[in-house]
């Protein structure tokens, strides 16, 4: 493993460790104020966005090959699952839920005001942290003035068709894995996520360079909890879309 890649999982490391004591603290400090759920959402999303920021470097800057890429797909699908305590962080998860009445309508905008917020927060906070210039590519990427990359490596049309492919897959093992257990339902999702990111690496000309660089939005394709408490997808109850919140 380089230097630079062991770097990247410090980093998410503590970044989930941080959020998850964030999480814990807030959620007993405003449990009887009707915040508790807000305040995790915040801290959820903006978990999410860091990491799916800092796996963006890997892939884009980095280079990873597909084979590390597809494992931390795997792992950042699992451990958002399991983390986020009934976070939803995905605008379209919150209006399903409202759609289904599981949220009211005040209560999803709220939650989609939390999850900009968040994601705004991350964008800003994130190249502190590369500016620090922990590892050779936080410094590089320093150095380029933290361009971003065009994650679409094919024809739009192409493009859009595997994105909406995989999202359709992953929707699909979201909405029949419901019954499943959780702590088997996320391991299943993070699956089948894992595996429409290696059939985008497929339908790639360049199999080392994805069609979408679907890594680069780790799906957490979390797991939905019913509004008590505690992406788009909380722990306990449902898993739901992907990660697209970043902004």
């Amino acid at each position: 493993m380089s230097a630079d890649v062991a770097v990247s999982l410090s980093v998410l490391a503590a970044i989930v460790a941080l959020s998850d004591a964030t999480r814990r603290l807030l959620s007993r400090a405003l449990a009887d104020t009707g915040l508790s759920v807000y305040a995790v959402e915040l801290v959820s999303t903006f978990q999410l966005c860091c990491c799916t920021h800092e796996l963006k470097l890997l892939s884009e800057v980095g280079g990873i090959e597909p084979r590390l890429a597809l494992t931390l797909t795997y792992l950042a699908s699992v451990v958002h699952g399991l983390t986020f305590s009934g976070a939803i962080g995905n605008p379209s998860g919150a209006l399903e839920h409202a759609y289904h009445a599981r949220l009211s309508g005040g209560g999803a905008l709220r939650r989609i005001a939390c999850q900009f917020t968040a994601a705004a927060a991350a964008r800003a906070a994130v190249p502190v942290i590369w500016g620090i210039g922990l590892s050779g590519l936080h410094v590089r990427h320093k150095l380029f003035g933290y361009r971003c990359i065009t994650p679409i490596h094919a024809p739009l049309a192409k493009a859009a068709v595997v994105e909406l492919a995989c999202a359709f897959a992953v929707q699909t093992a979201i909405t029949h894995t419901r019954a499943v257990e959780e702590k088997y339902r996320v391991h299943a999702v993070a699956a089948v996520i894992t595996t429409v990111v290696y059939a985008d690496y497929l339908s790639a000309a360049t199999p080392a360079q994805p069609v979408t660089d679907s890594i680069d939005q780790p799906v957490t394709d979390s797991i939905d909890q019913p509004v008590t408490v505690s992406i788009d997808q909380p722990v306990t109850d449902s898993i739901d879309q992907p990660v697209t919140v970043a902004v």
